[in-house]
């Protein structure tokens, strides 16, 4: 067990050597990431809702830069009464979304990407419509790690949010 500390101080103490370098590079890039201890988020974006839709989404990229898995369990907003966490899958050729009852793992030294037709949160019982150009804010709560506040910003409807080789939907 001390020796499993050790190894895991220092692989910490070796990450923390190298993210001034990223959290520079990430910073050029306004893409918003967040970091807490060993898990890093970004690119969190939604879109916007019509007027009298309940339901919104939320996608981000989640990196576990630590030695062991983590799970997000939970997330919540001010602006949703409800925030799960689901899964879209194809099951006999048909498009199904469910919840995830046990939570995201995110295996150690991973990248789990929420995006669409996949994993994301869904933000339910909106209080008012997601906006185009406004951030929201929500917390993940996880198992094994420090909860993280991230900013999804609400991107146009035909913004390409996922070419990360250009960020031209970022205007400050």
């Amino acid at each position: 067990m001390i020796q499993r500390k050790t190894l895991t101080t220092a692989f910490l103490l070796s990450c923390s050597i190298l993210s001034p370098q990223a959290s520079a590079a990430d910073h050029q890039h306004h893409d918003g990431h967040q970091t807490t201890g060993a898990i890093e988020v970004h690119n969190a974006w939604s879109r916007p809702t019509p007027p009298g839709t309940p339901m919104g989404v939320g996608y981000m990229t989640i990196t576990n830069h630590g030695a062991d898995e983590v799970r997000l369990v939970a997330a919540e907003s001010p602006r949703a009464g409800h925030v799960s966490i689901h899964e879209t899958s194809m099951h006999d050729g048909m498009m199904r979304m469910q919840p995830l009852a046990n939570g995201l793992e995110i295996p150690a030294g991973s990248t789990v990407e929420l995006k669409p037709r996949s994993y994301h949160l869904m933000l339910e019982q909106l209080t008012k419509p997601l906006m185009e150009g406004e951030t929201i804010p929500v917390q993940l709560d996880f198992e094994d790690a420090e909860n993280i506040t991230v900013k999804l910003v609400v991107q146009p409807l035909d913004a390409k949010v996922m070419d990360h080789s250009h960020h031209s939907g970022m205007e400050h």
